[in-house]
């Protein structure tokens, strides 16, 4: 299982870029994967997110709040306008033009935490950065929807906390409380990370 776990790490990059090509071509499995399930999983890799930091290294990020500014300030600008370049450099259809724009104008969300993961970046300011950024999506992406698409986005701001609340809040708290209380069980675990 370690060498499994050790493979995947260490090939990632080149086994997302074959997913993305396999899920172009033949998209049905992808597309058939209910939102029930996407969540969990999502909550699962954040817990195991949370059993890798420490209470201290949230500390550093506050300590640190130009790092995470800059940070989210490169989300809502770099990202948006990377998202629009492409739409409007390729030529794409209105529809689909305003489907990569609104991606580009989204929080990373989970994702930037696994690469940052492993990557052997800052996770810590990495997941700073992501409750930030998506605290104040409600605000900026229809903002950046409309000024990039022209068209108004309607985005459900209580549903978007609720979602940073269960799939990125609670299950690194939870990993942080399992690392304070049950630190054997976090060493054992930690090892397939």
């Amino acid at each position: 299982m370690k060498t499994l776990c050790n493979f995947i790490s260490r090939w990632m990059a080149a086994l997302v870029l074959a997913m993305a090509v396999v899920a172009v071509f033949v998209p049905e499995p992808f597309a058939s994967i209910p939102t029930r399930v996407i969540n969990p999983m999502l909550g699962l890799i954040m817990f195991g997110m949370g059993l890798t930091i420490s209470a201290e290294d949230f500390r550093v990020v506050f300590s640190r709040p130009r790092d995470v500014l800059i940070g989210c300030m490169a989300q809502y600008t770099v990202m948006p306008l990377a998202a629009w370049a492409i739409s409007v450099g390729l030529g794409l259809p209105k529809e689909l033009a305003i489907g990569v724009i609104l991606v580009g104008c989204c929080p990373g969300g989970t994702a930037s935490n696994v690469i940052t993961y492993l990557a052997k970046g800052d996770l810590a300011l990495s997941v700073g950065m992501t409750a930030v950024s998506t605290l104040i999506a409600p605000v900026m992406t229809p903002l950046l929807v409309l000024a990039l698409a022209g068209t108004m986005v309607e985005v459900d701001t209580i549903g978007m906390l609720l979602s940073i609340v269960y799939v990125v809040i609670a299950p690194i708290a939870a990993g942080l409380l399992c690392q304070k209380f049950l630190p054997a069980l976090t060493k054992s675990v930690s090892a397939y990370l």
